[in-house]
């Protein structure tokens, strides 16, 4: 498949298009902004273009649907990884390179999308594609549903439960963050124990 060309307005060397990327499991066609060859200069050095709002819904929607949580930048160095489908064609020999993933992820970062995780770094992101008000919502709701208002809960059993459930796999991180904000409406409360870390869930008031 030929790759089709675009010379920039400033003179700049010609990028390269890569005509569609169709994930297997999601059936999802879009365009990768461009990929920089070896002759182009860097990426820090352009000026960054609108298209990586349509790279980072992919993202988003990819990690919804396999369940993926973190994406770091040497996921696009090297293949075999959870996130091959979105960042390498290996069809016509094409992926995304790390300098725009890197602009990529600090544009979700901005958007509050994700997060860097660990912090003090810029190579690892945790992945909102629910937001962590919305983890709480589901957090509190799984609680309920299964009983265990007013019991202290490890974080183990909730991340990894005897019968999986949308929590399965959460990261600590987020699942931290979603009791900080339930615990701002006095629905749950963080607890030092034995094993770790631990919450208390209480009822809901009503309030909001």
């Amino acid at each position: 498949m030929a790759l089709s060309t675009h010379t920039t307005t400033a003179g700049e060397p010609p990028f390269f298009y890569v005509p569609r990327l169709v994930l297997n499991s999601l059936q999802v066609s879009f365009f990768l902004p461009y990929i920089l060859l070896p002759h182009s200069s860097p990426i820090a050095s352009r000026k960054p273009l609108n298209c990586y709002r349509t790279v980072d819904q992919i993202i988003l929607k990819y990690a919804r649907h396999r369940r993926l949580f973190v994406i770091k930048v040497q996921d696009c160095e090297a293949p075999g990884n959870d996130w091959d489908e979105v960042l390498r064609n290996e069809r016509i020999n094409r992926k995304l390179l790390p300098s725009y993933l890197s602009y990529i992820l600090a544009q979700m970062v901005s958007q509050k999308v994700a997060a860097y995780d660990p912090p003090k770094q810029d190579r690892s992101v945790l992945i909102y594609w629910r937001l962590p008000e919305e983890w709480a919502e589901v957090l509190h709701e799984w609680v309920t549903s299964t009983g265990q208002l007013n019991t202290i809960m490890t974080f183990y059993e909730i991340t990894d439960p005897p019968v999986e459930s949308v929590l399965s796999g959460i990261p600590i991180a987020v699942l931290r963050q979603a009791i900080v904000i339930l615990s701002k409406t006095n629905r749950a409360q963080l607890i030092g124990i034995a094993e770790g870390e631990g919450a208390r869930f209480f009822p809901s008031t009503g309030k909001s």
